[in-house]
Protein backbone atom coordinates (compact mmCIF):
# COMPACT_ATOMS: atom_id res chain seq x y z
CA UNK A 1 0.00 0.00 0.00
CA UNK A 2 1.25 3.49 -0.80
CA UNK A 3 0.85 5.80 2.20
CA UNK A 4 1.71 9.49 2.42
CA UNK A 5 2.80 11.13 5.67
CA UNK A 6 2.68 14.92 5.91
CA UNK A 7 4.26 17.09 8.59
CA UNK A 8 4.53 20.87 8.76
CA UNK A 9 8.01 21.48 10.16
CA UNK A 10 11.57 20.26 9.72
CA UNK A 11 11.75 19.33 13.42
CA UNK A 12 8.83 16.97 12.87
CA UNK A 13 10.34 15.55 9.68
CA UNK A 14 13.59 14.84 11.55
CA UNK A 15 11.64 12.65 13.99
CA UNK A 16 9.85 10.87 11.15
CA UNK A 17 12.62 10.08 8.65
CA UNK A 18 14.56 7.68 10.93
CA UNK A 19 11.49 5.41 10.86
CA UNK A 20 11.83 4.87 7.07
CA UNK A 21 13.99 2.20 5.46
CA UNK A 22 15.75 2.59 2.09
CA UNK A 23 15.00 6.29 1.83
CA UNK A 24 15.46 8.31 -1.35
CA UNK A 25 14.47 11.93 -1.99
CA UNK A 26 13.27 14.02 -4.91
CA UNK A 27 12.08 17.60 -5.28
CA UNK A 28 8.90 18.50 -7.19
CA UNK A 29 7.54 22.05 -7.47
CA UNK A 30 9.63 23.20 -4.52
CA UNK A 31 8.63 20.35 -2.17
CA UNK A 32 11.02 17.55 -1.21
CA UNK A 33 9.48 14.08 -1.02
CA UNK A 34 11.17 11.25 0.85
CA UNK A 35 10.25 7.75 -0.31
CA UNK A 36 10.97 4.60 1.70
CA UNK A 37 9.43 1.63 3.45
CA UNK A 38 7.78 1.04 6.82
CA UNK A 39 6.83 -2.61 7.15
CA UNK A 40 5.29 -3.75 3.88
CA UNK A 41 4.11 -0.28 2.90
CA UNK A 42 5.58 2.21 0.46
CA UNK A 43 5.87 5.54 2.25
CA UNK A 44 6.11 9.07 0.84
CA UNK A 45 6.93 11.62 3.56
CA UNK A 46 7.00 15.37 3.10
CA UNK A 47 7.25 18.65 5.00
CA UNK A 48 4.47 20.84 3.62
CA UNK A 49 5.27 23.96 5.65
CA UNK A 50 3.33 25.79 8.35
CA UNK A 51 -0.20 27.07 7.77
CA UNK A 52 -3.24 26.36 5.64
CA UNK A 53 -1.97 27.54 2.24
CA UNK A 54 1.27 25.57 2.51
CA UNK A 55 -0.69 22.52 3.64
CA UNK A 56 -3.14 22.75 0.74
CA UNK A 57 -0.48 23.21 -1.94
CA UNK A 58 1.74 20.52 -0.45
CA UNK A 59 -1.08 17.99 -0.13
CA UNK A 60 -2.31 18.57 -3.67
CA UNK A 61 1.23 18.29 -5.08
CA UNK A 62 1.70 15.03 -3.23
CA UNK A 63 -1.62 13.56 -4.36
CA UNK A 64 -1.06 14.53 -7.98
CA UNK A 65 2.41 12.98 -8.15
CA UNK A 66 2.30 9.91 -5.89
CA UNK A 67 -1.35 8.75 -5.82
CA UNK A 68 -1.32 7.52 -2.19
CA UNK A 69 -4.08 5.26 -0.91
CA UNK A 70 -3.96 6.85 2.55
CA UNK A 71 -2.74 10.22 3.84
CA UNK A 72 -1.52 10.53 7.43
CA UNK A 73 -1.02 13.96 8.93
CA UNK A 74 1.11 13.89 12.05
CA UNK A 75 3.31 16.24 14.05
CA UNK A 76 2.63 18.48 17.02
CA UNK A 77 -0.42 20.34 18.27
CA UNK A 78 -1.33 22.55 21.19
CA UNK A 79 -3.55 21.12 23.89
CA UNK A 80 -6.94 22.86 24.02
CA UNK A 81 -8.41 20.93 26.92
CA UNK A 82 -7.45 20.12 30.49
CA UNK A 83 -7.57 16.49 29.34
CA UNK A 84 -4.85 16.95 26.71
CA UNK A 85 -1.40 16.73 28.30
CA UNK A 86 2.07 17.24 26.84
CA UNK A 87 3.20 14.03 25.07
CA UNK A 88 -0.38 12.76 24.68
CA UNK A 89 -1.35 11.66 21.17
CA UNK A 90 -4.62 13.08 19.87
CA UNK A 91 -6.31 11.09 17.13
CA UNK A 92 -8.51 13.48 15.16
CA UNK A 93 -11.76 11.55 14.97
CA UNK A 94 -13.09 14.89 13.71
CA UNK A 95 -11.25 17.93 12.33
CA UNK A 96 -12.57 21.46 11.77
CA UNK A 97 -11.48 25.05 11.15
CA UNK A 98 -11.61 27.45 14.08
CA UNK A 99 -11.01 30.56 11.95
CA UNK A 100 -13.44 30.19 9.03
CA UNK A 101 -16.74 32.00 8.60
CA UNK A 102 -18.29 32.56 5.17
CA UNK A 103 -20.89 35.11 6.24
CA UNK A 104 -24.55 35.30 7.25
CA UNK A 105 -26.51 32.13 6.67
CA UNK A 106 -23.45 29.90 7.01
CA UNK A 107 -22.13 27.84 9.91
CA UNK A 108 -19.08 29.13 11.75
CA UNK A 109 -16.10 26.90 10.92
CA UNK A 110 -17.59 25.47 7.75
CA UNK A 111 -15.71 26.02 4.48
CA UNK A 112 -18.23 26.78 1.72
CA UNK A 113 -19.39 23.60 0.05
CA UNK A 114 -17.76 21.29 2.60
CA UNK A 115 -18.90 19.62 5.83
CA UNK A 116 -18.27 21.35 9.14
CA UNK A 117 -16.33 18.33 10.37
CA UNK A 118 -13.90 16.23 8.39
CA UNK A 119 -13.15 12.76 9.77
CA UNK A 120 -10.19 10.46 10.11
CA UNK A 121 -10.84 7.20 8.32
CA UNK A 122 -12.29 4.75 10.85
CA UNK A 123 -10.74 1.70 9.18
CA UNK A 124 -7.29 2.96 10.05
CA UNK A 125 -7.95 4.89 13.25
CA UNK A 126 -9.45 1.71 14.74
CA UNK A 127 -5.99 0.12 14.51
CA UNK A 128 -4.58 2.65 16.99
CA UNK A 129 -4.49 1.08 20.46
CA UNK A 130 -6.53 2.23 23.44
CA UNK A 131 -4.05 3.72 25.93
CA UNK A 132 -4.10 6.38 28.62
CA UNK A 133 -1.84 8.65 26.55
CA UNK A 134 -3.93 8.30 23.37
CA UNK A 135 -7.11 10.37 23.17
CA UNK A 136 -9.65 10.68 20.37
CA UNK A 137 -11.69 13.74 19.53
CA UNK A 138 -11.81 17.09 17.77
CA UNK A 139 -8.74 18.89 16.41
CA UNK A 140 -9.28 22.48 15.24
CA UNK A 141 -7.03 24.25 12.74
CA UNK A 142 -6.38 27.90 11.96
CA UNK A 143 -3.68 30.24 10.71
CA UNK A 144 -2.46 31.27 14.14
CA UNK A 145 -0.18 29.79 16.80
CA UNK A 146 -2.45 29.63 19.84
CA UNK A 147 -0.46 30.95 22.79
CA UNK A 148 -2.89 31.79 25.59
CA UNK A 149 -5.76 30.42 27.60
CA UNK A 150 -7.92 33.32 26.37
CA UNK A 151 -7.40 32.29 22.75
CA UNK A 152 -8.33 28.72 23.58
CA UNK A 153 -11.47 29.88 25.35
CA UNK A 154 -12.51 31.79 22.23
CA UNK A 155 -12.18 28.59 20.18
CA UNK A 156 -14.06 26.63 22.84
CA UNK A 157 -17.05 28.95 22.50
CA UNK A 158 -17.56 27.63 18.96
CA UNK A 159 -16.19 24.13 19.60
CA UNK A 160 -16.59 23.16 23.28
CA UNK A 161 -15.37 19.62 22.60
CA UNK A 162 -11.99 20.65 21.08
CA UNK A 163 -8.98 18.71 22.36
CA UNK A 164 -6.14 20.20 20.30
CA UNK A 165 -5.28 23.03 17.93
CA UNK A 166 -2.90 23.17 14.98
CA UNK A 167 -2.41 25.04 11.72
CA UNK A 168 -2.73 22.39 8.99
CA UNK A 169 -4.92 19.35 9.76
CA UNK A 170 -8.28 20.68 8.52
CA UNK A 171 -6.79 21.84 5.23
CA UNK A 172 -5.10 18.49 4.60
CA UNK A 173 -8.38 16.74 5.46
CA UNK A 174 -10.31 19.07 3.13
CA UNK A 175 -8.03 18.36 0.16
CA UNK A 176 -8.27 14.62 0.83
CA UNK A 177 -12.07 14.92 1.09
CA UNK A 178 -12.10 16.68 -2.29
CA UNK A 179 -9.99 13.92 -3.87
CA UNK A 180 -11.80 11.10 -2.01
CA UNK A 181 -8.59 9.88 -0.36
CA UNK A 182 -8.76 8.44 3.19
CA UNK A 183 -7.03 10.62 5.78
CA UNK A 184 -5.84 9.97 9.32
CA UNK A 185 -4.86 12.86 11.60
CA UNK A 186 -2.84 12.11 14.73
CA UNK A 187 -0.91 14.77 16.62
CA UNK A 188 1.42 14.81 19.63
CA UNK A 189 0.68 17.52 22.22
CA UNK A 190 3.72 19.78 22.54
CA UNK A 191 2.26 22.49 24.80
CA UNK A 192 -0.93 23.31 26.65
CA UNK A 193 -2.37 26.76 25.97
CA UNK A 194 -5.64 25.26 27.24
CA UNK A 195 -4.23 25.31 30.77
CA UNK A 196 -2.92 28.23 32.83
CA UNK A 197 0.74 27.58 32.03
CA UNK A 198 3.53 29.17 30.03
CA UNK A 199 2.95 27.19 26.86
CA UNK A 200 5.74 28.95 24.92
CA UNK A 201 8.29 27.53 27.36
CA UNK A 202 6.58 24.14 27.16
CA UNK A 203 6.79 24.24 23.36
CA UNK A 204 10.50 25.06 23.38
CA UNK A 205 11.28 22.41 26.01
CA UNK A 206 9.31 19.80 24.08
CA UNK A 207 11.80 19.87 21.21
CA UNK A 208 14.70 19.38 23.60
CA UNK A 209 13.09 16.55 25.55
CA UNK A 210 10.92 14.69 23.01
CA UNK A 211 12.59 11.46 21.89
CA UNK A 212 11.92 9.96 18.48
CA UNK A 213 9.67 7.33 20.04
CA UNK A 214 6.87 9.91 20.21
CA UNK A 215 6.41 9.15 16.50
CA UNK A 216 6.74 5.40 16.93
CA UNK A 217 2.96 5.10 17.11
CA UNK A 218 2.91 5.90 13.39
CA UNK A 219 5.41 3.14 12.77
CA UNK A 220 3.42 0.66 14.88
CA UNK A 221 0.23 1.55 12.99
CA UNK A 222 1.78 1.11 9.55
CA UNK A 223 3.12 -2.31 10.41
CA UNK A 224 -0.51 -3.41 10.98
CA UNK A 225 -1.75 -2.22 7.58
Amino acid sequence: MTIAILVAMGKELNLLLPLLDNTKSETIDGFTFHSGKIGNNDIVAMQCGIGKVNAAIGTLTLLNNFKPELVINTGVAGGASQDAHVMDVIVGSSIAYHDVWCGPGTIYGEASGYPLYFESDKRFSSLIPERADIKRGLICSGDKFIASLEEVQTIQKAFPQVLAVDMESATIAQVCYLRKIPVLVMRVISDSPGASKDNTAQYNDFWQDAPAHTFNLVQELLKQI
